[in-house]
């Protein structure tokens, strides 16, 4: 796929609007070492020494490309949408023009010299996950010499952008492990202006505590709804501002609706598994028949909770009882062998899932900041360079977004939580014949 061709973000979506497509909940929790990414990177390198010719052949098209930049011939544009380069200097402006063009040329050329590599499909997967990384951080607009909204900006400013954003990178150094802030914490409340809709905890166990919210409808289904979040982040993605409140809509619609939130565990919780989850689970479940009066509920699972809620479900199901009417599941990898075409599945190996098992072992948990961070290098564009660009070169302060400060609210997941998750890419329920090995690595 050609730099010009790929997919990009609507012109219209702001700077959080995109990353809010990228939240960490999407992460399947297994996380990437360094050493992931450096093994990527030899992939594309020996390619190149191992097929001189084909890697000759690209830096030939790109010196002819070049001069057709020279000349005025070139037509590489960005793509439709692509808002890195909205500023009408790069079109108006010779140099930035043959500038962003030759970077264009550069990154098809790159990508072109992977495809016609002899590498297995797997390996071109990883070569691209790792050349993409480096095209885009090589972009023209994340240097503030060659960013001309930048530049506009020192010069509008009267040089406080740029002050502004020394500050903002000097913070992020100290409170953000080096990352730029994606949101703007310093607007937002938990109680107040998020998760602010009116309810109640009725139920609480070492793992759980239940919220049932107040019904705001004269008259109510009988059946409840139970919501069971994600482990990795906080209950309330489901209450956020009240224009992006799912559990007001529910109440509104007349639904009795309770929400799961777990407890944030520590070290001294590294023994909790799935199967401890599904049994405080059974509890809660047990708690909303009481008292709804309901002999069954619905369930709702979200990423690592709908996990949770189908492990749940099947445990039920071998104990012939009858707990759950039905269950709607939302960005929930259950078939383990679905990520394998994806970026993030082709770092995916053995060795990667047992450096992630030993080390959460190691500390007790699995610390959602750390997850977060790794999760942010497989999307650098929208978690990492917008924000480069908006904090550091136009000295901007980040958004402040609902759905960003939840995502950065974090949690932990108990160790032996972690590598029963992980233990289901070596033992997938659905294609077993397509799970991994973990003895006998997966070929690179």
């Amino acid at each position: 796929m050609s730099n010009e061709q790929r997919p990009q973000s609507d012109p219209a979506e702001t700077v959080s609007d995109q990353a809010a497509r990228n939240t960490l909940a999407l992460n399947p929790l297994v996380g990437l070492r360094g050493l992931d990414l450096i093994d990527a990177a030899s992939t594309v390198f020996k390619a190149a020494t191992n097929e001189p010719a084909v890697a000759a052949n690209q830096w030939l098209w790109f010196m002819g490309e070049l001069g057709k930049i020279a000349t005025g011939q070139s037509e590489h544009s960005p793509a439709a949408g692509d808002r890195r380069f909205a500023d009408t200097t790069w079109k108006s402006s010779n140099l930035h023009r043959g500038l962003l063009q030759a970077y264009l040329a550069w990154g098809s050329a790159v990508d072109k010299f992977v495809d016609q590599s002899s590498l297995t499909e797997l390996d071109k997967t990883r070569a691209r996950l790792i050349t993409t990384i480096l095209v885009d951080a090589l972009a023209p607009t994340n240097a503030l010499l060659t960013n001309p909204t930048a530049l506009k900006q020192i010069v509008d400013t009267g040089g406080m952008s740029l002050w502004r954003g020394l500050k903002n990178y000097f913070e992020d150094l100290v409170k953000n492990g080096g990352l730029p802030a994606q949101v703007d914490k310093s607007a937002f409340k938990v109680g107040e202006n998020l998760a602010h809709t009116p309810g109640a905890v009725v139920f609480r166990n070492p793992l759980i505590e239940l919220i049932q919210y107040a019904p705001t409808t004269a008259t109510v289904r009988k059946r409840p709804l139970v919501i069971t979040p994600p482990q990795i982040n906080k209950y309330y993605a489901v209450d956020l501002s009240a224009d992006k409140s799912m559990v007001q809509f529910l109440l509104k619609s007349g639904i009795q609706t309770f929400c799961v939130s777990w407890r944030n565990p520590t070290a001294e919780q590294r023994d909790w598994g799935l199967d401890t989850y599904v049994a405080a689970l059974d509890e809660a479940v047990d708690a909303v028949r009481d008292i709804a009066a309901s002999d069954d509920v619905t369930m709702m699972g979200s990423c690592s909770g709908g996990i949770t809620a189908s492990a749940y479900l099947g445990s039920l199901v071998g104990r012939n009882e009858h707990k759950i009417k039905n269950i709607v599941l939302a960005v929930c990898v259950l078939d383990t062998a679905a990520t394998g075409d994806s970026a993030f599945g082709s770092l995916v190996t053995p060795e990667t899932m047992l450096a992630a098992k030993a080390a959460s072992r190691l500390r007790g948990v699995l610390e959602g900041h750390d997850l977060a961070r790794m999760f942010a290098w497989m999307r650098p564009n929208d978690l990492i360079w917008n924000y480069w660009v908006n904090n550091y070169l136009l000295g901007k302060e980040p958004p402040a977004f609902d759905i960003l400060f939840w995502n950065a609210d974090t949690t932990r997941l108990p160790a032996r939580l972690h590598s029963d998750y992980i233990d289901l890419y070596f033992t997938n329920p659905f294609v077993n014949s397509n799970t991994l090995s973990l003895t006998e690595p997966r070929s690179t």
